[in-house]
């Protein structure tokens, strides 16, 4: 996955940065010199690119946005040759989770119908015989944006489909299971894509293939410790003030000072090796940090709800 390593910072919006990755220049030169196009210009190619990138980009506003208005974590975007990255946390419930993914698609969603409009206005004032360059430039967005869409909704996880399937499978199978049965299937989408990339001799093809299939074996190994982690005995006595999880009882905390394990909740946060204080715990569900008082707090309103 990109990260802003090595990565330009383009801009900050509602306290959300956009990073653009140095490779996409490279991408960006072969693929605007390498595009046929009726265009008589070759700025009008630069312009379609550039498109492409805004289209991606305001899909990832949307994945973004909706994640915070479901309380979760979302600050930062990464714009690269594959695509965009929106790295979001939304709070580890199914409709938060399904709505921070399909706020995505919903903006491609959206821009479709505003963008044929804009064509067929054209067309029909006739206009278009004036700027034939631009009614070129809107169809081609316009189809750029539905084959986004296409794409994204294809139920292969890591796309957006796949983490749909993920979200809608929570609410019955629960969150482990669930993303087991998503990735399992999203290794027959894989093989899928290496099959056409052979068939059709595409290297962009073969690099989406391993791109996936990475994704796809690192949300398997989520899914497994997700369900050893559902099998270890828990404390009840504290639950995690982001996602109401009991944490469980054993060393599964590590110090940062002298790196040794401990339980953090048999200690109050401290470590019992080098005597560390830490102002705020982990949870091991969720990975949301909160002060132990507030574990505490958050189990006791769950089990003594107040009275009326």
């Amino acid at each position: 996955m990109p990260t802003r390593q090595k990565a330009i910072r383009l801009f900050q919006f509602s306290g959300i940065t956009v990073y653009l990755h140095w490779s996409w220049f490279l991408i960006a030169i072969f693929e605007i010199n390498g595009r046929n196009s009726s265009y008589t210009s070759f700025y009008w190619n630069v312009l379609e690119y550039l498109a492409l990138f805004v289209i991606v980009m305001l899909h990832e506003f949307g994945h973004a946005l909706a994640c915070r208005q479901t309380g979760g974590t979302a600050n930062q975007i990464v714009l690269w040759p594959l695509g965009g990255v929106a790295y979001v946390d939304p709070p580890p419930r199914p409709g938060a989770v399904l709505w921070s993914i399909v706020a995505g698609p919903l903006v491609n969603v959206v821009l479709a119908p505003l963008l044929y409009a804009v064509a067929f206005l054209g067309k029909s004032t006739g206009w278009w015989l004036l700027f034939p360059n631009l009614h070129e430039l809107l169809r081609a967005v316009f189809w750029i944006d539905l084959v986004l869409l296409g794409f994204n909704i294809l139920p292969i996880y890591p796309l957006d489909g796949g983490k749909i399937l993920w979200s809608l499978l929570w609410f019955v199978l629960g969150r482990a299971r669930s993303l087991m049965v998503a990735t399992l299937l999203g290794f027959v989408g894989v093989a899928g894509f290496v099959l056409l990339a052979i068939y059709i001799r595409s290297v962009w093809f073969g690099i989406l293939a391993g791109y996936l299939l990475i994704n796809c074996w690192g949300g398997l190994q989520h899914a497994r410790a997700l369900v050893k982690m559902a099998k270890l005995p828990r404390r009840h006595e504290f639950g995690c003030p982001r996602c109401q999880q009991s944490p469980p009882a054993g060393e599964y905390w590590k110090c940062g000072k002298c790196g040794q394990a401990f339980d953090t909740f048999a200690t109050n946060a401290a470590c019992p090796y080098c005597s560390t204080q830490f102002p705020v715990t982990r949870c091991l569900d969720c990975g949301g940090l909160s002060p132990m008082s507030e574990w505490a707090a958050q189990r006791y309103a769950v089990a003594m709800p107040s009275q009326s």
